[in-house]
């Protein structure tokens, strides 16, 4: 098993990405093994940034492009095990059934290439609840799942039924905890209801981290594990820390 960063919350934290070096240099010094995904504009930046990667130790799981082909030939050839599925009509008003019809397009496309297309779940795009996404993995029976484990708790949902129920599909998880702002919010304004944060820093018991990861071990999990904070409130680097360690204790 690797440990990773997927490293949204630490673009919000610098108010954007400047520097992929000094990034990996910090998550190294932290402890990861890599992070999620190598983003590029075009075919030489790719192969800058994945020459950086080797030539510091790290590693990533998939690759995100100008377009979504790219992203997916990108990740084929820096041979990389899945890519995200990105669909026109991922938000809560479009009909599942055309969301399903063209996510099966996507892992179409990306198994022409050699890869995976994985399923994230998140608040406010169209596969958001449990019952959304059991229902994709029926109606997409080639896809993988990337399970957020903090997104499908905020959801109302049990992320430890999921990676039991589907052990054999899962590309990778996402690791994180809940902080609930203000609870009498729904979660059709979830930003407004939650954040996300380290593993422990939750004030409500809403995920329940440490079942996630003992059904990982009880189903012989071995892919990436990805620390996610989506909203930093101190240093990236102390608060990263904090996550990693609960992980390794975890996964001891």
């Amino acid at each position: 098993m690797r440990f990773g960063v997927a490293d949204y919350g630490l673009n919000v934290w610098d108010g954007g990405f400047y520097d992929l070096e000094t990034e990996l240099a910090m998550v190294r010094r932290v402890g990861f093994d890599g992070v999620e995904r190598l983003s590029a504009g075009e075919p030489a930046e790719a192969l800058e940034k994945a020459a950086c990667f080797r030539r510091m130790g790290m590693d990533f799981a998939t690759c995100r492009g100008p377009s979504v082909e790219r992203g997916i030939r990108w990740t084929a050839a820096l041979g990389k095990p899945y890519v995200w599925i990105e669909v026109t009509g991922d938000n809560r008003r479009d009909p599942l059934e055309v969301f399903f019809r063209r996510a099966n397009q996507f892992i179409a496309a990306a198994r022409r290439a050699g890869v995976d297309a994985a399923l994230h779940n998140h608040l406010g795009n169209r596969i958001e609840s449990q019952q959304e996404v059991e229902s994709f993995m029926a109606n997409c029976p080639e896809a993988k799942l990337l399970l957020d484990i903090g997104h499908i708790y905020g959801a109302g949902g049990d992320g430890a039924a999921l990676i039991r129920r589907y052990a054999d599909r899962i590309a990778s998880v996402h690791f994180k905890d809940v902080f609930i702002k203000d609870e009498s919010i729904g979660i059709d304004r979830w930003p407004a209801r939650l954040r996300f944060c380290e593993l422990g820093g939750g004030n409500a018991g809403v995920v329940d981290y440490r079942e996630c990861a003992r059904a990982l071990r009880e189903v012989g999990y071995d892919g990436w594990v990805f620390v996610e904070h989506d909203t930093h409130m101190a240093d990236p680097e102390k608060e990263l820390k904090i996550s990693l360690d609960v992980l390794k204790e975890l996964f001891a």
